[in-house]
């Protein structure tokens, strides 16, 4: 394993550890998570941003993919993450806070609740994938 696998390892691992927070913050703080969904899209920077710093983990996924427990799942995962940011720079950005404002709006805080679960085991598979 070279210094690139290193460091894709390492982002993995954190990107693990963000899902996991993620889960915790659905979980104890379902109004600020609708809040932060909310602004996904509202400005040039935020969606940008956000695009951008998802490719990153995306990435890593895939340099990591062959090193991992589950190769071929993070071969399509982070695949299919560097695709769908390749798309939505060009969806438009108003559209995509638009999705977002919906979502928003259709998750009420409990359904936040009952899914910050999934976002915790997915994280900590992405962590165990590693080890």
């Amino acid at each position: 394993m070279d210094v690139v696998q290193i460091i894709a390892k390492c982002i993995i691992f954190l990107f693990g550890l963000f899902l996991i927070g993620v889960g915790f913050l659905m979980l104890f703080k379902p109004l600020r998570a609708l809040s932060i969904l909310r602004k996904a899209g509202s400005t040039n920077f935020i969606n940008y941003a956000e695009i951008t710093i998802r490719m990153i983990p995306a990435a890593a996924l895939v340099i990591y993919a062959d090193f991992s427990r589950f190769p071929e799942v993070y071969k399509l995962f982070g695949s299919f993450m560097i695709g769908t940011s390749l798309v939505l720079y060009f969806v438009p950005r108003k559209l995509h806070h638009t999705y977002a404002l919906k979502a928003a709006e259709i998750l009420k805080p409990i359904y936040v609740q009952l899914i910050a679960p999934i976002s915790m085991l997915f994280g900590s598979l992405v962590i165990y994938s590693v080890l």
